[in-house]
Order: C-alpha cells, then sequence, then structure tokens
C-alpha cells in the first residue's frame, strides 16, 4: 500500500492541504502533547500538512514524474526510460536505534538515507518513497514532527520525494521507509563477481560504529563520530562514477564490511581476501580507539553506507581514483562461497569476531 491507510484498513484519502476539508476532523489543540490524544487523522494531516509546506522539487532521473502524491488512496508516477528499482529498510526501537542515543530528527534523516545508500549501490537514482509508521499511543506529537524534520531534510539533500505511507499502532516505535529509484544504464550487483577480481571500497569506515560506542559508553569524542552514526551522508554519484569506471558488482556497506562482502561472496559464488592495511578507516576513531579497536569498528561496523564494489582491475582502480576516499581493499578468491579472509599487516589471518550485523541471529 502506498497512501496513508486507517488502522482499521479502511483506505484514508487526505488533502495535501489541511485547510482543504474545514470541520470535517477536530482542530489541532494546541495543548495536546501526545500522538493519543491528537488522534490517527489529524496526525495525518500534520504530516502531510509538513511536507506539503517543505515545497520539496524532485529528481528528473528516467524521465520520472509524480502523478499523484498524499491525498489519494495511493501514490502514483511515471517513468519514461530506465529500470525502476526499489528498497525498504525498518527502524525498530530497541534494535537498531534508542530514544537515549538517537534524537528523532537523526531518526528520520538515517532512515531515509539507509535506503537511498540502497538505491545508489545498484547504479540507481533515488526519487520517491513511502513511510510507514509504527507508533504507540503515548508517544510525544512533536518526536513525529521532529522524525519528518529529519527526513525532510534527507528528501531536500538527496532531491526525493515523500508520497505518502501507513501508521499503525505499535508498543514500541518504528519506522519503515520504501524507496523507489531508477538506473538508466546497467545495475550494479552482488551475483557478478568472479575469482581475479579486485575489492573497492568507496571511503572510510567504522565511523557510525565509533560514534554508536561513544554514545553507550559516554566518551568524550569530536563530533565527526556523532554525526557519522546519526546523519550518515551517502553519495548519489558514487553508482554513476562506478558505472563509468566499468566496475561491475556492488553493494552499499550497512551490515559491517566483513559481513557484507561475505554476502556478495555467496551471491557470486566465490571468497574473498582483505588487507587489513589497506582497509580505509575513519580517521576521528583514533581520537576515541584504539588502533586494534578502531580496525574492528571498520572491518566489522555497520551503517556508514559507503559502497564496497568488485571488478576487473583496472576498472576498480579508475573508480578509486574517481571517488574521493575511496581505496582497493583486496581480492575476490576461488574459495567456499562466502568466507572472507581478512590479513593483517604481518600477513597472517585476523580472527573478526565482530563481524556484523546480522538479524535474527542468537
Amino acid at each position: 500500500m502506498v497512501g496513508f491507510a486507517c488502522t482499521n484498513g479502511e483506505r484514508f484519502a487526505f488533502p495535501s492541504r489541511i485547510h482543504a476539508l474545514p470541520g470535517r476532523y477536530p482542530p489541532i489543540i494546541p495543548y495536546v502533547t501526545t500522538v493519543g490524544e491528537l488522534g490517527e487523522f489529524p496526525l495525518i494531516e500534520r504530516i502531510a500538512s509538513a511536507i506539503d509546506r517543505a515545497s520539496l522539487a524532485a529528481a528528473t532521473a528516467g524521465g520520472f514524474s509524480l502523478a499523484l502524491g498524499i491525498g489519494d488512496d495511493a501514490a502514483a508516477w511515471s517513468l519514461a526510460r530506465g529500470v525502476q528499482v526499489t528498497t525498504t529498510d525498518t527502524a525498530v526501537e530497541n534494535v537498531h536505534f534508542t530514544q537515549q542515543t538517537t534524537p528523532w530528527a537523526d531518526l528520520g534523516w538515517r532512515t531515509w538515507a539507509a535506503n537511498v545508500s540502497d538505491i545508489i549501490s545498484m547504479g540507481a537514482t533515488p526519487l520517491v518513497g513511502v513511510v510507514t509508521l509504527g507508533i504507540p499511543g503515548s508517544l510525544d506529537v512533536t518526536a513525529i514532527d521532529d522524525l519528518y524534520v529529519g527526513m525532510i531534510d534527507a528528501c531536500r539533500a538527496y532531491g526525493t520525494l515523500i508520497a505518502g505511507g501507513d501508521i499503525v499502532s505499535s508498543r514500541d516505535v518504528f519506522v519503515s521507509v520504501a524507496l523507489m529509484g531508477v538506473c538508466e544504464g546497467e545495475l550494479l550487483r552482488r551475483d557478478v563477481a568472479q575469482p581475479g577480481d579486485v575489492i573497492g571500497v568507496s571511503g572510510p569506515l567504522g565511523g557510525s560504529a565509533g560514534g554508536l560506542r561513544v554514545l553507550q559508553r559516554g566518551l568524550m569524542s569530536s563530533d565527526a563520530l556523532l554525526t557519522a552514526h546519526r546523519r550518515p551522508t551517502p553519495r548519489v554519484s558514487t553508482g554513476q562514477a562506478l558505472l563509468d569506471a566499468g566496475v561491475t558488482g556492488a553493494m552499499d556497506v550497512s551490515d559491517g564490511l566483513v559481513a557484507d562482502l561475505a554476502k556478495l561472496c555467496r551471491a557470486s559464488g566465490v571468497g574473498a581476501r582483505v588487507d587489513s592495511p589497506l582497509v580505509p578507516v575513519a580517521s576521528a576513531l583514533h581520537e576515541s580507539f584504539s588502533d586494534e579497536e578502531s580496525l574492528l569498528c571498520a572491518l566489522g561496523g555497520g551503517e556508514d553506507y559507503e559502497v564496497l564494489f568488485t571488478g576487473p582491475r583496472q576498472a576498480v582502480e579508475r573508480a578509486v581514483a574517481s571517488i574521493d576516499g575511496a581505496a582497493v581493499i583486496g581480492e575476490i578468491v576461488t574459495d567456499t562461497p562466502g568466507r572472507v579472509i581478512v590479513l593483517g599487516a604481518d600477513g597472517n589471518e585476523l580472527e573478526v569476531s565482530d563481524a556484523g550485523w546480522e538479524h535474527l541471529s542468537t
């Protein structure tokens, strides 16, 4: 479903401007503090009004044109050319974030940026998305206001639109974004790596994991790590730079370098060797952590939203030369599919116990 809907299953078409339905719903009373006191329909109108006031400008890649946004049973858009690419990502309270470590506006940014990163890593341009909110009635109304401030900030940064969504009651907060993009050339995929290909990454890793550790441990740190965790910034130009260089395979680093590289290798039926001294480590990590812990953050920490890519050496080296901060970090090898060997500076294999986030692990 694309448009906002009621929790009882009834479709609800709301206007792009609140004043279009005078008297139909109770006014937004200034003294209400929770979403339960405000009510579902006024909350939807409040969100729709915030998006409308933002006057977001849409990207035009692929001849994209929004035919119907917020205001009907579903959103609709058209494409003149290219392949449509769609992704979705969810942030669940006390699983992916806590209210103590993540301000609501930053949660909105991060959730939108996670989807942008998926689209970019496919060699596509992000265009339009929809949002599903799961919230308890006791949640302060300003939390939703701030959440959409963050998402609207991300939309402005990446030239995307919010076209609708859904609201449901939930004990814990969750925010789910589904984002659509368009690829006007070849898709970058996970399943095309071959032995002899080299491995590159688009930028420094570990900053987000370091920022989370700083928050959890109450450490003193520069703002760089907190920003890396709370407001990661995938770069839209990365996918096109990879395609222009002749790179054939890619995926984003969302669950950790080693874990994500293992996924790429399983999809391609190959193994990988990573030379840890070549891995670009976020420089701010060394201000708060030892060299060993900094490296572990880079190898196992998630949510950096850089792009991991593979291809013939010349293509990967061209890509690295064109992307600021990128580096060649290893090679695809013939091995058990999904096996990733990490070598230390002495050439010996490192045991990487913190190998990334995995859902449903026990």
